[in-house]
């Protein structure tokens, strides 16, 4: 028997349309269709037949995918490959160069897209200035995978108010990503853990929708291509290497290993437990090229300040120093950088995360003389304590993981 490729949500119809791509294969659309027209192609007695549901949901499932869910259309998409054992070895190797020393973790990122997708899940960003290094084939790998779950968008895309086209996708990827202003920052941070969102199409009401998107970001911009603070715990970054072998043929090997691919994730055991709403602690996927934009993304009043505070602590041979906000706008002086009381309390406070004390004690004061020597004199004041390994782990280049 014939599938009908007409459903009615509601009180209207559609048709479920093939559409081809470049690639060669197909995307399965939903497209409106007249009720009108249906009649003229096939006949009156034909609607009768055409499957009846009472509106659209949305049910993330790849293990046990059902197309209906109480009178309920799903408009989530069944992953076109089946699991089917074999070998995946270039699939497995693939991962190892993308996720490096967190091959471990990065194999349960994508066991965890697959098997538990609503599961939130860290921001993953991709990034490197050298070119050949396989972010752009990961992305076409998991869009291969995820079919019609995922999607990519610009820059641009994101920041329209317009989101229907990705507000119900597994996968949102953004290719050569530039945040440059920081509400685009804190538009993906909360999004990242959210389960509701905001669906707005042109011409039609703002409604609330669950939400299960997960974001891959990739950048040739490694020092800051997005602004993020020294607290954050949401992003994984990765600095991608150059292939070793670049193969023409490589995208279409990783494709061939899909079913086998799959099959491997569903019987893999998972490394790591829930601990953490995204599942990873921090630490687990803290990295080196985090480290470096964090300390990009510092302003230049802090960075001096610590550089200030650094060359004391070298010149004493001291693992710590104190320091009030005056102290800090004094030495700050002296290098004309232009700042206040208010900016230095908040830096101390909120982004350095230091808390002073109560009352006034006795404390070394840091002081630069007119001819750049500095000297420790006796004080008395609210003064905060820098940690020399607190410097050192934030505002120092040459420090790695």
């Amino acid at each position: 028997m014939k599938t009908i490729p007409y459903l009615r949500v509601g009180t209207s119809y559609y048709k479920l349309v093939q559409a081809p791509t470049i690639a060669g294969h197909f995307n399965e659309i939903l497209v409106h269709w007249n009720i009108e027209t249906i009649r003229q192609d096939h006949g009156k007695d034909y609607l009768s037949k055409v499957p009846k549901y009472d509106g659209f949901t949305c049910i993330p499932n790849h293990i046990d995918f059902k197309q209906e869910y109480k009178g309920f259309y799903n408009t989530y998409s069944p992953l076109p490959a089946i699991p089917k054992e074999g070998e995946c070895n270039t699939s497995l190797s693939f991962v190892e160069h993308i996720f490096g020393k967190h091959y471990e973790l990065g194999l349960d990122y994508l066991q965890l897209l697959y098997s538990r997708p609503v599961q939130v899940l860290p921001i993953l960003c991709l990034v490197s200035k050298e070119r050949s290094t396989g972010k752009s084939t990961f992305l076409k790998w998991l869009k291969a995978i995820f079919d019609n779950n995922m999607t990519y968008l610009t820059n641009d895309s994101f920041s329209s108010q317009f989101n229907a086209d990705w507000a119900n996708k597994l996968l949102i990827c953004i290719d050569e990503v530039l945040f440059n202003k920081e509400e685009l920052t804190e538009r993906i941070k909360y999004l990242s853990t959210t389960n509701i969102n905001k669906l707005e199409a042109k011409g039609k009401d703002k409604r609330e929708v669950e939400f299960f998107g997960k974001f891959v970001l990739c950048s040739n911009n490694e020092d800051n291509f997005i602004k993020i603070d020294g607290n954050e715990t949401r992003f994984w970054v990765l600095k991608i290497p150059v292939l070793k072998n670049e193969e023409t043929n490589f995208l279409n090997q990783l494709i061939s290993e899909v079913p086998a691919f799959l099959f491997y994730l569903r019987q893999r055991q998972l490394s790591t437990n829930h601990t953490t709403r995204m599942w990873f602690t921090p630490n687990q996927i803290r990295t080196t090229a985090l480290k470096k934009l964090v300390q990009n993304n510092r302003n230049r009043v802090e960075k001096e300040l610590a550089t200030i505070l650094l060359g004391a602590m070298e010149q004493f041979d001291i693992e710590e120093i104190d320091i009030c906000p005056l102290d800090a706008l004094q030495l700050l002086n002296r290098t004309r950088i232009k700042t206040d009381l208010t900016q230095l309390r908040r830096l101390l406070k909120r982004d350095w995360k230091l808390e002073n004390n109560d009352n006034s004690l006795s404390y070394q004061k840091l002081v630069i003389w007119q001819d750049a020597s500095m000297q420790l004199l006796d004080a008395k004041g609210r003064y905060f304590v820098v940690e020399k390994l607190f410097l050192l782990d934030n505002f120092d280049e040459t420090m790695t993981d």
